[in-house]
């Protein structure tokens, strides 16, 4: 996307810069994108267990269908993120069971149903951990940016220095010193980052001052990304540490819907070409309540794991109107329109809408794994890795039939040739059918095999991976063959 752009609606050109932001920003950079205050989850802790629970993950059956018997809320158990009207989407099968055999239902979010809850019913309702009743605390926002620090002085140690001296003269912690010691610290407090498109908008300007590019254009950014989960689970679902690949595209209101269905059919083309052929990719427009606030439109290209019931985002393509570079202008120069750009040719000034394909790398590799995993019990290592060649970790290998008779002596250079622009292997042990074996289970899609023959006419035997098939092409076209075939 950022080396060779895709032409665009028309054939139109248009250009892409790539950036690398910083992980730790100036912490009012999440002020003016409502990270700071709106970024959290509601959550529940349990007082007996000290167990932790997002509140809007449990639709709280008592509210529900106060009548579904103990024995049964288990099967009925309803989990999810999001709105009420989301969780309740996401378990269709298990709603449809209750409304079957119950009828109607309210669809309070779990947040709200648990805060709703008369005195008495909060005494009754038990800890899911330990079963504990009326442990449970009322919903508290817990911000999912990791904070640190920054600066000289450890404040932390100071603060709990002066704490420790509390517990002798409780007193101190109303003196001026403890506040002036709390004071400095929110000083100090900083963030790692949660999402790498908040860089991007904060140097709109800097890239349009020094890069020369024109509306529209994009700029794109692959980068590491922290969110302060509290049960890390759901294999790269729900991780603190995760890469995310982001473009913010850049282009006049007026054409900003062309734009975003342009770039909702391209990425979900990309997933496509490199190999997520099957109707297992999904994209779903998302309806009107589950859009942001500031949202036109999204699509998310959805992928339907073996380990899931229901499809899981890959990426969210966003037409995010005018929302952030205003919000930044805001708060950083005090004027939403600090931002806008002019058109030479109309003199026309306007602030860019903006168009988000913001994509999770660590999930697209698990799709890419999942689709790739491939059985065939007629082959030696039944079980092979159906890479996409542009993706497989390792392009080529290159293997002398023997460990003599001059063969490694024809196999190495055309080994060494290749290792200078791809990831290459040489192995000279063991059968071939092994040696193909361990390359099948790489995922390796070409195998380079000098034998008797290579002496003779200067030809190699190049395998297929995929059907193990096997042509001969000339030990001087080794290169050259496989550059063609990753269409490189």
């Amino acid at each position: 996307m950022v080396r060779n752009p895709p032409p665009g609606p028309d054939n139109r050109e248009f250009q892409m810069v790539g950036v690398d932001c910083s992980i730790i920003m100036n912490p009012k950079v999440w002020e003016a994108s409502g990270h700071a205050t709106g970024f959290a989850d509601p959550m529940v802790d349990c007082k007996a267990c000290k167990a932790r629970f997002r509140a809007d993950q449990l639709l709280f059956l008592e509210l529900i269908f106060p009548d579904v018997p103990e024995s049964e809320k288990q099967n009925f158990l309803i989990c999810g993120s999001g709105s009420a009207s989301e969780i309740l989407e996401a378990n269709a099968k298990k709603v449809e069971k209750l409304r079957h055999a119950k009828g109607s239902f309210t669809t309070l979010s779990g947040a709200r149903a648990y805060t709703e809850l008369s005195e008495q019913g909060r005494k009754e309702y038990e800890c899911p951990e330990c079963r504990e009743k009326g442990q449970l605390t009322d919903p508290r926002a817990f911000n999912l940016m990791f904070r640190t620090t920054v600066g000289a002085l450890d404040l932390i140690q100071e603060l709990s220095d002066l704490v420790g001296v509390t517990y002798l003269g409780p007193k101190l912690a109303g003196t001026m010193q403890v506040q002036d010691v709390l004071a400095r610290l929110k000083d100090t407090q900083a963030y790692l980052r949660p999402e790498t498109a908040q860089g991007i908008f904060a140097n709109f300007k800097n890239v349009m001052d020094s890069t020369r590019v024109k509306i529209p254009f994009g700029i794109a950014q692959v980068g590491k990304a922290f969110r302060n989960e509290i049960n890390p689970r759901n294999f790269t679902f729900r991780s603190r540490e995760f890469e995310q690949m982001e473009i913010e595209f850049f282009c006049h209101p007026s054409e900003s819907r062309m734009w975003y269905e342009y770039w909702r059919d391209v990425r979900k083309a990309w997933y496509t070409s490199l190999g997520i052929k099957s109707d297992k990719l999904r994209p779903r427009e998302q309806g009107k309540e589950e859009l942001a606030h500031y949202s036109c439109g999204t699509t998310d290209i959805e992928y339907l794991f073996p380990f899931s019931d229901e499809p899981q985002e890959l990426e969210g393509v966003a037409h995010r109107g005018d929302f952030d570079l205003k919000a930044h202008g805001k708060h950083s120069r005090g004027d939403e329109n600090a931002f806008a750009v002019l058109v030479e040719e109309t003199k026309e000034r306007f602030v860019p809408h903006v168009i988000e394909p913001s994509a999770g790398a660590d999930r697209f590799t698990l799709a890419v794994i999942c689709e790739a995993y491939s059985y065939d019990e007629s082959r030696a290592s039944p079980e092979f890795m159906k890479f996409h060649p542009r993706l497989a970790p390792i392009k080529a290998a290159v293997f002398p039939l023997v460990a003599k008779d001059g063969l490694p002596e024809i196999a190495e250079p055309i080994f060494r040739e290749i290792k200078k622009h791809f990831p290459c292997q040489y192995d000279a042990k063991q059968s071939i059918g092994k040696r193909y074996a361990r390359m099948d289970e790489a995922g390796t899609p070409f195998c380079f095999t000098i034998d008797g023959q290579s002496k003779e006419d200067g030809t190699v035997t190049v395998r297929n991976r995929d059907d193990a098939s096997q042509i001969r092409i000339d030990k001087s076209r080794c290169l050259e063959y496989l550059r063609d075939q990753l269409h490189l």
